[in-house]
């Protein structure tokens, strides 16, 4: 196995053993989607987003391809496209970097502290510029809208197994399973 490959391997379990939901798009280690919380003490506080990532060949020493798949309102993150605008995964990428790092600290730091002077959706840099409140109010209103356990394909409540079911659950099962008699 090449270098680059355990690496990857090693990152992404990793991230799969902290506190991050991955989801793996196909058989290899390039493509996954993860679970990230908007930063406590922010206007995406309560917000759930789903995250692409993909490895290139060469990382650990290309940085990966990010982008937020539910909307998100911010001036460095591309509202149609979910690009993310970001120095240190973009153009400061490092191999000493790894992909908790992206989300424990990149990310979040990019929510908290938004560059307007250098956006990828100039209607919230310029919104963010002119009236910092209503660039808040904005935020949240898209977090509601659109950062959601349902908006990432998470379900808002599984029932436990020990819960009861009711007899219209019942009645419905057993319809699913009651077939055509061979005759």
């Amino acid at each position: 196995m090449s270098s680059p490959s355990k690496r990857r391997e090693m990152d992404l379990m990793k991230l799969m053993m902290s506190d991050y939901k991955v989801e793996m798009i196909n058989d290899g280690m390039q493509e996954f989607f993860v679970e990230f919380h908007g930063p406590k003490e922010s206007p995406y506080q309560g917000g759930l987003w789903r995250i692409r990532v993909e490895l290139p060949d060469a990382y650990p020493y290309k940085s990966p391809s990010i982008g937020f798949v539910n909307k998100m309102y911010h001036p460095n993150v591309d509202e149609m496209s979910g690009s993310v605008c970001l120095d240190v995964i973009n153009q400061t990428w490092s191999p000493m970097f790894d992909l908790v790092n992206i989300f424990e600290v990149f990310l979040p730091q990019l929510l908290l502290y938004p560059n307007p002077s250098d956006p990828l959706n100039g209607e919230a840099a310029a919104l963010m510029m002119r009236d910092r409140a209503a660039y808040e109010q904005r935020v949240k209103e898209f977090c509601e809208k659109y950062a959601k356990p349902e908006d990432v394909g998470a379900a808002p409540e599984e029932k436990s197994s020990d819960e009861e079911l009711s007899e219209d659950d019942y009645a419905s099962s057993d319809d699913a399973m009651a077939g055509q008699a061979d005759l």
